[in-house]
């Protein structure tokens, strides 16, 4: 019987595996909101925390404090070393940094990813990859290093471990996803110089639980340290989405253990978990927002830099983020496509796609002899790239059948395209379900070439593109980096096309 290199001990008994950020922000976001459900229990959940937690040692002094009831930032740290690696010599590096400003007083929470592959100043020891802080300082230069580089306040530092993660989505039942593109590897037959996490995810809308979920935001092979970061932020904000607060409730005590079990923070005294928990609370009821680290490569290397300008903006906007506002805030234009379609027949595309209703139509024809539903397949796309899985001699589309948490089957197919850039896919997704949680609360509804359109924004830009019909709803999925303007969003979703129409 082998032994699962990321399976943790018991809790409290040796050093736990830090890392999957994703799940550590599922725990905090919902065991903070089902935590308040009643004051006559908060001292049991202030206890949990305290018995159950483990404290991070040397960082007290290095926080800033915050007034009661004020925002709080607070730097999210996980580490690559798996158990296996503990009695070996080389350090661990912090897997990934996220830092999550909670504001009540804000529309959104706000959540920003600084790339491990980013050239800082380490104080004290000079020039490098800022996941280097890990390895030297652990948790304290670390977080000195993200201090001085962003300039901002940062009340608590959490650490988070796979197990904590998997047993998060687990206990809440799992969590509907937007798979991109096919993720697989095997080792099988790899010499161990070739050997990395194993992963086998198939395209498409649906359920993903603990090792699956874990084996997604974790992958990172073939994809750039923002494209990762965008994958784990998107499943942070469909899991959120996910939940509501009584659905939570029952299951506050639990929630909170397995935060309090898996993670490592500094916050110990009564008044700080309080404080968190109260303001956690509060902060439920915002969507995550994303906050884009405008990093860039070096040329001649594999690090990346960011100019003073553009980390100043990115600063600004995490600690002053406003929710998505729909037409509101995004270029006023965005409705004027329903116009022109209603005097133009054949709209002129955007820069950057061209007509592909050939393409397209072959895809769909490929999926309407495996599945019974109307198949509608999108009759432009970008100039580059094309259709593809991700994987080489897998079809670029997929039939299967989608189960709700009820298990009603559904029919459901996924077209898969890519930018022709490494880990950027977009694609078109259509299922017999008539209300996957993902069409929840669309940002605003338009109507292009006489159809009526559910538009759903990040910020000022379009992810979500949706068409409901009698039979089936079907919707165009920009990139996880959303690489794709609104215009060209837009477009997309005007061309969706019924096959045999």
């Amino acid at each position: 019987m082998t032994t699962d290199p990321n399976k943790p001990p018991r809790p409290g008994r040796g050093v736990l595996k830090k890392g999957a950020l994703a799940g550590l922000l599922i725990v905090l976001l919902t065991a903070t909101t089902v935590s308040s459900a009643a004051l006559l229990e908060v001292d049991q959940l202030v206890n949990i925390v305290r018995t159950e937690g483990q404290s991070i040692p040397g960082v007290k002094n290095a926080l800033d404090s915050v007034d009661g009831g004020g925002p709080q930032t607070i730097l999210l740290i996980g580490s690559d070393r798996r158990f296996s690696d503990r009695k070996t010599k080389g350090a661990a590096r912090s897997d990934t940094l996220m830092l999550v400003r909670l504001d009540p007083n804000k529309e959104a929470t706000a959540v920003m990813s600084i790339p491990r592959d980013l050239k800082v100043a380490i104080p004290g020891y000079g020039s490098d990859k800022i996941n280097a802080a890990f390895s030297i300082g652990g948790p304290k230069l670390t977080l000195e290093t993200v201090r001085d580089l962003l300039g901002i306040k940062i009340n608590h530092i959490i650490e988070v471990n796979f197990g904590g993660f998997q047993r998060a989505v687990n206990r809440l039942g799992c969590v509907f996803v937007d798979v991109d593109h096919r993720y697989y590897h095997s080792n099988v037959g790899l010499a161990p110089s070739q050997q990395y996490a194993e992963i086998d995810i198939k395209p498409g809308y649906q359920k993903l639980c603990g090792q699956k979920s874990l084996d997604l935001v974790r992958f990172r092979h073939t994809d750039s340290d923002f494209v990762r970061s965008a994958r784990q932020q998107d499943f942070l904000r469909q899991a959120k989405s996910q939940f509501s607060l009584s659905s939570l409730l029952g299951d506050r005590q639990e929630l909170v253990r397995i935060f309090a079990r898996y993670t490592r923070t500094d916050v110990r005294s009564n008044d700080a978990i309080l404080q968190l928990l109260k303001l956690g609370f509060l902060s439920s009821k915002n969507p995550v927002r994303e906050v884009n680290f405008p990093a860039a490569d070096v040329a001649g290397g594999s690090d990346l830099a960011i100019s003073p300008a553009a980390l100043r903006k990115a600063v600004d906007e995490f600690e002053s983020t406003q929710a998505s506002g729909g037409a509101g805030v995004t270029n006023a234009k965005s409705k004027k496509p329903s116009k022109a379609g209603k005097k133009k027949k054949s709209a002129r595309l955007p820069a950057g796609l061209i007509e592909a209703k050939g393409e397209g139509e072959s895809q769909a024809i490929a999926a309407a002899a495996k599945t019974p539903m109307p198949v509608y397949f999108a009759a432009a796309r970008l100039a580059s790239g094309g259709y593809s899985s991700g994987e080489p001699d897998v079809p670029a589309t997929r039939a299967y059948k989608l189960k709700d948490r009820a298990k009603t089957s559904y029919a459901a197919y996924r077209m898969v395209l890519t930018t022709g850039e490494a880990g950027q896919y977009y694609g078109v997704q259509g299922t017999t379900w008539s209300a996957p949680p993902i069409l929840d609360s669309p940002s605003e509804i338009t109507e292009m070439g006489g159809r009526k359109f559910e538009l759903f924004y990040d910020g000022t830009r379009l992810r979500l593109v949706a068409l409901r019909t009698p039979k089936g709803v079907y919707w165009v999925a920009n990139t996880l980096s959303l690489k794709l303007t609104n215009r060209q969003m837009l477009a997309i979703a005007r061309s969706l096309t019924r096959l045999g129409s």
